[in-house]
């Protein structure tokens, strides 16, 4: 059976812009937030305050407007994608000194693109709105600092705008150091990196995840896929060291010297199944052999061992799926009171 590759047109009738294929993506909780300011004149600002212009109520029309923006956003873009969204919010917030009005969009989705775009049409649905209802007072308005602020989500995580955000939005968003306050042991298990013949890129890039997010290093590892030293080096680490998460890569896959599950299986004091079943469901958004990974995890004494692929574009794909709630699953092992129960 061939494999369902994209058709690739002839040069001669490559379209003049395209849309992005995002099959590829795994869905994630995607948010923006964007703002915009209309200026207006000292008279007008009051008179929207008060609820005395002719049409009536301009914040509250202004709200409905931009969710109805934020939701028609592909039939407005062309390039943008359908997205489902979850939740759209216009905040409308009067500034008295500068006699303008600063709308606040937020939207939310479970997608495999951004929903920035939807976050700008519904502050820009609201903007113009506003000005819609407040020309007939005041003809000489103005729109300006229509920005995004900070988006979530997908590969690139975290972005905040570089000028700035309010104090209040910065406050509301994931923190770079989650893992500050816990400590952490990397292993990974490949014959030929424990043997020198090439570098260990996959230890690497787990380090740098570890240390980006605050995480205390209790020890890192290079050592062949046998299972008597795989069983010696988790337990001495889990024992000794006792780290809040031990993260082991290498062995999980079909091969004849992937044997990291089963050692684990014998030594884990409980096993997690649920967490391998996620990464593999996730990973399938990725590829399609993702079920040949046997990703595992469980607990060790009040250690949390996650045991994952040998490959370092593997271990970065399984790290985006798992790090937004990493620090949120070892402070309820924490408060479960876990002590070494090992003799």
């Amino acid at each position: 059976m061939k494999s369902q590759n994209i058709i690739s047109f002839p040069q001669a009738i490559t379209p003049n812009f395209r849309m992005i294929d995002v099959g590829r993506k795994r869905p994630t909780r995607r948010y923006a937030v964007a703002c915009g300011t209309i200026h207006m004149g000292q008279e007008s600002f009051n008179r929207v305050k008060e609820g005395t212009l002719p049409k009536g109520n301009v914040l509250a029309l202004a709200e409905a407007a931009g969710i109805m923006g934020a939701k028609n956003t592909p039939n407005l873009i062309p390039m943008c994608h359908t997205i489902p969204l979850d939740q759209v919010e216009i905040h409308c917030v009067l500034d008295e000194e500068r006699h303008c009005i600063v709308v606040y969009a937020q939207s939310i989705a479970i997608a495999k693109t951004g929903v920035e775009m939807e976050a700008l049409s519904g502050a820009s649905a609201a903007l113009l709105t506003i000005w819609d209802l407040v020309k007939g007072v005041d003809p000489a308005l103005r729109i300006g600092e229509v920005k995004l602020l900070v988006k979530t989500g997908g590969k690139s995580g975290v972005w905040v705008n570089p000028e700035g955000i309010p104090d209040w939005l910065r406050d509301q968003l994931p923190r770079p150091d989650f893992l500050t306050g816990f400590t952490a042991s990397l292993v990974v298990m490949s014959d030929r990196a424990s043997q020198g013949v090439y570098a260990d890129e996959t230890g690497a890039v787990i380090n740098h995840y570890l240390e980006a997010a605050g995480a205390s290093l209790r020890g890192y590892q290079v050592i062949p896929d046998d299972a008597e030293i795989i069983e010696q080096t988790t337990l001495s680490l889990c024992r000794n060291e006792q780290p809040d998460l031990l993260l082991m890569s290498g062995g999980t896959g079909p091969g004849p010297r992937d044997v990291t599950p089963e050692v684990l299986a014998r030594i884990f004091d409980k096993h997690l199944e649920g967490f391998g079943d996620m990464l593999r469901h996730e990973s399938l958004h990725l590829a399609d052999t993702a079920w040949l990974s046997r990703m595992t995890a469980g607990m060790i004494g009040k250690t949390f061992v996650i045991a994952l692929p040998g490959s370092p574009k593997a271990v970065r794909e399984c790290w985006d799926i798992f790090s937004p709630f990493l620090a949120d699953t070892l402070i309820k092992i924490r408060k479960q009171g876990y002590e070494v129960a090992h003799g």
